[in-house]
């Protein structure tokens, strides 16, 4: 297994090395999506076996509205819908004959299908849990229970009340429990003890399966690449249980929320709805928060992306009541003081910093002091000049690069799109004549300086546009790909390890 040292001031990427991404709800499997159960380590199998170092996945948390793992309803909770029922059965929650009814192959990640499964599984493992687990499980829960309580005890409480008021917005319920009065919530707990029990069994065994699958992974050589959206939603247990921490008015409406002025994706910008960090606060109590979440995520991680860094300098502010991104303005961030926080708790950071859009000298300075890699995108490295610096010949060593993101088509799609100018354009500054598409833009970003090199297993499948993960700025559709059964063949993982072996990455 390959270790990495991490030290004040010293690029935290020492070695030449790959990985591929892939969210696990992509995964194949008979639930409805993608899950941590045999799938996930036939996948670090595969990881093994192509010579890849890292795993890339997106965020963890459990999603809300859209289906967005970048929009969760906790900063520091689980996906219950990635749970899976097989290793449920595996532990004795469930019996083999609970799955039956439950399996169905789908083509695509159906999130209707999965939450019906989870439901009665969920329950009814619970209750077995609670009847018959052993004395050290239940000594693990409770101590589960207890380190996490500091985010455990109100997201489990904000899910419940959330499903009693039809998955309503916090800000729209009866307001005693939207301020939180104590003696309301006290009621409320002791009305639905049950109910809030199921949620910590919920994030207890998703935890409990995580955990066994990063430290499989460990085992066999390859690292866990988490994702951390800089914003949390609105509809979330921390804007409810910590509204001090974020810009609200007296009835808990965002009088801003974030989002981008317009860029590559959309002419208008993006207008993502999350509300905004009071850094004044945080900073009062020496962002105690953001140092729990941190250290949450990389107890779950070896290595963290943090989605939309250069909010950290400055994010773009736009009136709540705005329908696009065009009216907004830059709002400061908390710059060097937060990090300077984080270090003080947590040593030097394994993170690396998702700085697309708009970047400004002094969003790169702070990125810089704080040796962070950058993310350099094949995808946007053809349509300015040599000084472009996506191009692979202007990549620094410390950074990571990726033929495409999660927000990207997919390298094929992307490349059917161009038109023969653009085309040229890409053969000529490549040196290549790209007759292999998606795999001459694989082994540019295996070729590039940059350290670390990502590709998404949708262009290392060869995959058409109809599969890309997201598309910013639609609401809906988004999230849906999975691989389809038995793709990740012997033949693949071998060319892939041989490019990688030519390129002087080192694998596992």
């Amino acid at each position: 297994m390959r270790i990495f040292y991490f030290s004040p001031g010293v690029s935290m990427l020492t070695q030449r090395a790959s990985g591929l991404l892939l969210h696990p709800s992509s995964l194949a499997g008979p639930f409805g999506i993608g899950d941590m159960g045999p799938a996930a380590r036939q996948f670090v199998d595969f990881l093994v076996r192509a010579g890849q170092s890292y795993w890339q996945t997106l965020p963890l948390g459990p999603t809300g509205y859209g289906d967005s793992p970048y929009s969760a309803l906790s900063a520091f909770a689980g996906n219950p819908l990635l749970i899976s029922p097989e290793l449920l059965a595996a532990v004795g929650d469930l019996e083999p004959a609970d799955l039956d009814p439950w399996r169905k192959k789908g083509e695509r990640t159906d999130f209707s299908w999965a939450e019906n499964c989870r439901r009665p599984l969920l329950e009814k493992a619970e209750d077995t849990f609670f009847r018959f687990a052993t004395t050290e499980r239940r000594r693990q829960f409770e101590d589960f229970c207890r380190r996490q309580a500091f985010w455990l005890d109100d997201y489990a409480l904000f899910r419940v009340l959330r499903e009693q008021f039809d998955r309503q917005c916090w800000n729209s319920w009866p307001s005693e429990l939207r301020d939180r009065d104590e003696s309301t919530l006290d009621k409320w707990r002791h009305r639905l003890r049950a109910r809030i029990r199921q949620h910590y069994y919920q994030q207890f065994v998703f935890f409990e399966q995580w955990q066994g699958l990063k430290n499989y992974a460990n085992s066999r050589g390859v690292s866990i690449f988490g994702d951390m959206p800089i914003f949390v939603a609105q509809d979330s247990s921390d804007t409810w249980g910590h509204r001090q921490f974020f810009h609200l008015d007296a009835h808990g409406n965002p009088p801003l929320v974030a989002g981008v002025p317009p860029d590559y994706f959309s002419r208008t910008g993006q207008r993502w709805g999350n509300p905004l960090f009071n850094w004044e606060k945080l900073a009062e109590q020496d962002y105690a928060w953001w140092r729990q979440r941190m250290a949450r995520n990389l107890e779950l991680f070896d290595l963290l992306r943090i989605d939309h860094f250069r909010g950290f300098s400055a994010c773009w502010g736009i009136p709540a009541d705005a329908s696009t991104a065009l009216a907004g303005s830059w709002q400061p961030g908390p710059g060097d003081r937060l990090f300077e926080a984080l270090r003080q708790d947590l040593g030097p950071l394994p993170l690396v910093a998702e700085d697309l859009g708009v970047i400004t000298p002094e969003v790169a300075a702070l990125r810089d002091r704080w040796q962070l890699p950058g993310m350099k995108i094949l995808q946007f490295a053809f349509d300015s000049d040599d000084d472009n610096p996506y191009l692979p010949r202007n990549h620094p060593a410390n950074a990571v690069v990726y033929t495409g993101t999660h927000d990207n088509n997919t390298t094929l799609g992307w490349w059917r799109e161009l038109d023969r100018t653009a085309r040229r354009r890409v053969r000529d500054l490549l040196g290549e004549p790209c007759r292999q598409m998606p795999q001459d833009l694989i082994r540019s970003a295996l070729q590039s300086p940059a350290r670390l090199a990502v590709i998404p297993l949708q262009d290392l499948l060869g995959l058409p546009a109809d599969d890309r993960m997201n598309r910013p700025g639609r609401p809906d559709g988004n999230w849906t790909w999975r691989m389809a059964e038995n793709v990740l063949t012997v033949e693949l993982a071998d060319w892939l390890r041989e490019e990688c072996r030519r390129c002087r990455r080192t694998g596992t």
